[in-house]
């Protein structure tokens, strides 16, 4: 009886040892076929906005560098937390992808204890891009540089008015930074929070406020027509399209650099380190691809493609600014 049971112990050992060799050598073979189905590309935010963009940019070249169509979800709600949570849950095979933003992976994360994931439950794939920020006065405005807008506040605490998409978007989380920086405290301006980034552009078009930071998609046309003057970008060089307004680090506050739009691909969380280096070399081909690189600039945004591990790195030092910043500030989302 004991050599019986021993041996049924061997036996369902040997049993257990095949069927986990039968298991890696299928992980093996798959990856080695990978891709063999199209690749779902979930954004969070609505058709035609910056995340839909970006997500069917990156689809149009799957074709070409992945040998499989790019299929884009948009499951919409909750500042994107929707799409994340989605993602987080899905499969790691490589076949359902985040078009991942700052609102949610990591403004949200940052400003929202009770959130259903964390900045970093995901797999980094590769940032892909730069969401230019500019803050913004009218042109007949007194303030003429970021200098004398910075006075302007300082001299007239808790007066001038600021709009934004709403409480913990960057577009409030800009003005809070030069609050903070210049030690102004967080009433030096009064936030007018409207319903999207346009409605805060067309409020400051129209004088109902002073000053209007973001994303650049939606002011470009009124900077450049003169009817609102940048005094300054948040984008690590000049923008071309407005080449006459400083940077955050030519103004002399680099850290205002941090506030910035961005699209990022990420994996769901535990995803074949394989599977990471495939996207990671698809993703270097596309950021040399001419097509791309167009239909990018064309949507308002800056190309700028990381490895995995620098945009972990880059992601990581988001989080913790906005989570430095909420802080400070008090802040925190229900």
């Amino acid at each position: 009886m004991v050599a019986a049971g021993k041996w049924r112990s061997v036996a369902r050992w040997f049993s257990g040892a095949i069927c986990a060799s039968c298991a890696l050598a299928f992980a093996a073979v798959a990856l080695a076929q990978y891709p063999t189905k199209p690749i779902l590309v979930v954004a969070g935010f609505t058709a035609g906005g910056d995340a839909d963009l970006a997500a069917r940019n990156l689809a149009a070249m799957m074709p070409k560098y992945a040998g499989q169509n790019g299929v884009v979800l948009n499951k919409v709600g909750a500042s994107g937390a929707i799409a994340s949570e989605y993602v987080k849950r899905a499969v790691p095979d490589g076949y359902t992808m985040l078009l991942a933003r700052v609102g949610s992976q990591a403004t949200l994360p940052a400003l929202k204890p009770d959130l259903s994931y964390k900045w970093d439950d995901f797999t980094f794939l590769g940032l892909l891009e730069l969401n230019p920020y500019v803050c913004a006065v009218r042109a007949d405005s007194p303030y003429k540089t970021f200098a004398e807008l910075v006075d302007g506040i300082r001299k007239n605490p808790g007066k001038l008015k600021y709009s934004t998409a709403g409480v913990g978007t960057i577009h409030e989380m800009g003005p809070q930074m030069v609050f903070d920086i210049f030690k102004l405290g967080k009433d030096a301006g009064i936030q007018v929070p409207y319903k999207g980034g346009g409605d805060a552009t067309v409020a400051l078009l129209s004088g109902e406020v002073d000053i209007n930071c973001t994303n650049i998609g939606t002011a470009l046309s009124f900077i450049k027509s003169g009817q609102l003057r940048a005094v300054l970008t948040t984008t690590p060089e000049r923008y071309k399209e407005i080449p006459n307004v400083p940077t955050a680090k030519e103004v002399g506050y680099p850290q205002l650099e941090r506030i910035i739009g961005w699209s990022a691909l990420y994996g769901p969380p535990n995803m074949d380190r394989k599977l990471v280096g495939y996207w990671a070399d698809v993703l270097k081909k596309v950021a040399r691809d001419p097509q791309w690189i167009t239909a990018t600039e064309r949507s308002g945004s800056v190309p700028r493609i990381l490895s995995p591990d620098e945009t972990a790195r880059f992601v990581k030092e988001q989080f913790e600014t906005y989570d430095k910043l909420g802080k400070a500030i008090g802040l925190v989302l229900k």
